[in-house]
């Protein structure tokens, strides 16, 4: 017979989510503290549980980092519907508020008033909407072609317009041609509604100080890997006037360096014993995912042991 005590069964399966206030709610109370808020990316659920077992208190969701994981170049070419899945797996797993990179809005007013409401249902807190045109590129690559401000404004507005509790993130790439354009678009956009602004591949800390200097919203500043930002501590961002740090993509870039040595060693040597000390053990894995805690929940489920290691 399954468990008839229901009062934990939400804090398993929900991690808290689904009680209390809604998740952008949640997020504007974490912006309302003073500092900057910290916010690594998790590629999925389990990667934002080990996020949130470090002590974060908020995640990003990369459509980078998505897309490649499905083995695809960032090109604006993932779906509506598979962003909106990944968002649930991670929110549910976590219960976390989520910054969600929702690309172009995959459309013009209409697409973006959908994605907004999907996002929320999703268990998002925040989504995030670029100036660029589809296909689009990664900030921090060359060529991008950008929206009209106007029209990128328009579709923030839509944003705000349809929100029931998300915050809107409004995402400029004109800074890598001209600082002066990135500021005036984002006055443009925060006119428009925008909650936070997000200027991409910003080069120098005199570029970060003379943007959140000139734009009166919290400021979100990406410190991705290998791209035109010089890296910096979330302290010194703070410094610059920054109000959230992003780092989107590094879970993925880690994961996958780890996996490629993994299948050279079983390449090269025939066996991954070599490589048991970089593994999360699987007492680890069933601590992080909660394993004996959702046993627990059915009666009929025998309490799993973990089996001692032969070596």
């Amino acid at each position: 017979m399954a468990n008839a005590d229901q009062s934990e069964r939400p804090s398993i399966w929900f991690a808290g989510a689904a009680d209390g206030p809604p998740a952008g709610r949640r997020l504007a109370d974490l912006l309302a503290r003073p500092g900057i808020l910290g916010v690594p990316g998790a590629h999925d659920g389990l990667s934002g549980l080990l996020a949130r077992k470090a002590g974060f208190e908020c995640l990003y969701i990369s459509g980078a980092a998505l897309t490649a994981g499905m083995g695809l170049p960032d090109l604006g070419v993932m779906t509506m519907e598979e962003l909106c899945t990944a968002t649930r797996t991670v929110a549910r797993a976590t219960g976390l508020p989520l910054i969600v990179d929702g690309d172009t809005g995959y459309g013009e007013a209409l697409n973006v008033m959908r994605l907004v409401r999907e996002l929320e249902d999703a268990g998002a807190a925040a989504v995030q909407i670029e100036d660029q045109l589809l296909p689009k590129k990664c900030g921090h690559l060359n060529d991008k072609q950008l929206a009209t401000a106007e029209d990128a404004a328009r579709k923030i507005a839509a944003a705000v317009s349809a929100r029931r509790h998300l915050l809107v993130v409004a995402r400029t790439d004109a800074a890598a041609e001209s600082l002066d354009e990135a500021i005036r678009r984002a006055n443009l956009y925060v006119a428009a509604g925008a909650d936070i602004v997000f200027p991409d591949a910003l080069i120098s800390d005199e570029d970060f100080q003379r943007f959140t200097a000139a734009v009166k919203a919290p400021v979100l500043a990406n410190m991705t890997e290998f791209g035109r930002t010089p890296q910096r501590t979330a302290a010194q961002l703070a410094a610059l006037g920054c109000k959230i740090v992003i780092w989107p993509a590094s879970s993925l870039r880690v994961a996958a360096r780890a996996v490629a040595d993994l299948y050279a060693e079983l390449a090269e040597k025939g066996g991954a014993q070599g490589m048991l000390a970089r593994m999360q053990t699987r007492a680890e894995l069933y601590e992080t995912i909660r394993y004996h805690e959702f046993e627990a929940l059915d009666d009929t489920i025998a309490q799993s042991v973990v089996p001692e290691s032969p070596d």
